[in-house]
């Protein structure tokens, strides 16, 4: 009976660490960047969804913008062809870009019906609706790679409808240039310029990473909380690996944009997004203003 009793309480004191969080975000917008291996396991999907869903369920205003990389390149083989990439970036023909979108839509709608069965309206779009993502060609070192997209603008009315309706919006990272030809976008591109075109008071990436370190090797110099500027010494000293640096400084970016606070978690971890966000000490590193004071 004891032993119960203080599993009861443990519960209690979880909700009241998390009650101050829930009035302080209540009716903002939330941007949720979903990718990684987190998309792969079944049991971490769900976790994910269940994460995102609790968030609208207790006044959030959340909006997932995922990727599907490791599907495309999975379609891709089989039908042939062999997944090219350029600093990153994924060399898209006319072929691939079909099989981006194909897969891309696929995933989407999967997102849609979890986010269902748990009570949830969801809505699946892509950059195409609306207007939502306008693209231009983007080049790798100069060279053309195709139908990859760089987001030139965002209208973001169709979120805001959706939000305004009581929907979940979930975003699939593909848009159209000024001929309406379809592109190909980087997600974690989509989700910056998402969260920095809706005012976001969050944007989280969920990543096969636990944050950002000083020393990759060296599991102390975790840093859990970083300025604008200290991210920049950091990039400027060379002290972070090529892979995080387009992550970083989309980072950086959205906070001079005007999103509030930035994440990069651990989507590997169940339920980091709740942890970051309604516990004292989070899971993640977490990016903020210079000068900003924590709440």
């Amino acid at each position: 009976m004891e032993k119960d009793m203080q599993e009861v309480l443990k519960k209690a004191e979880v909700l009241v660490e998390a009650l101050p969080y829930i009035q302080q975000f209540n009716r903002k917008i939330i941007v949720v960047k979903y990718g990684g291996s987190a998309m792969s396991d079944e049991t971490l999907q769900r976790n994910v969804i269940t994460d995102v869903t609790l968030l609208k369920l207790v006044g959030f205003k959340p909006i997932i913008v995922h990727g599907g990389g490791k599907a495309i390149s999975r379609w891709v083989g089989k039908v042939g062809k062999e997944a090219e990439f350029v600093n990153g970036l994924r060399v898209t023909d006319a072929e691939t870009m079909e099989i981006a979108e194909m897969v891309l839509s696929r995933v989407n709608k999967q997102l849609v019906t979890m986010v269902q069965e748990l009570g949830v309206k969801a809505v699946g779009i892509s950059g195409k609706d609306s207007g939502l993502l306008k693209v231009h060609r983007r080049f790798a070192d100069g060279k053309d790679i195709g139908f990859v997209g760089e987001i030139e603008s965002v209208d973001p009315k169709v979120l805001y409808d959706l939000l305004e309706n009581d929907y979940l919006p979930i975003v699939a990272p593909i848009g159209l240039d000024d001929a309406f030809d379809t592109y190909n976008i980087n997600a974690d591109d989509a989700a910056c310029a998402i969260a920095s075109a809706v005012g976001a008071d969050k944007l989280a990436f969920l990543t096969d990473i636990e944050g950002l370190y000083r020393d990759i090797n060296d599991k102390s110099s975790f840093i859990s909380r970083l300025t604008v500027s200290e991210a920049e010494e950091l990039i400027s000293q060379g002290q972070i690996g090529g892979g995080m640096l387009p992550k970083l400084a989309g980072c950086t970016q959205a906070i001079q944009n005007g999103v509030h606070r930035v994440h990069i978690l651990d989507g590997r971890i169940p339920h980091c997004l709740l942890l970051e966000i309604f516990t004292n000490r989070g899971v993640g590193t977490m990016f903020m203003q210079d000068g900003e004071e924590l709440e």
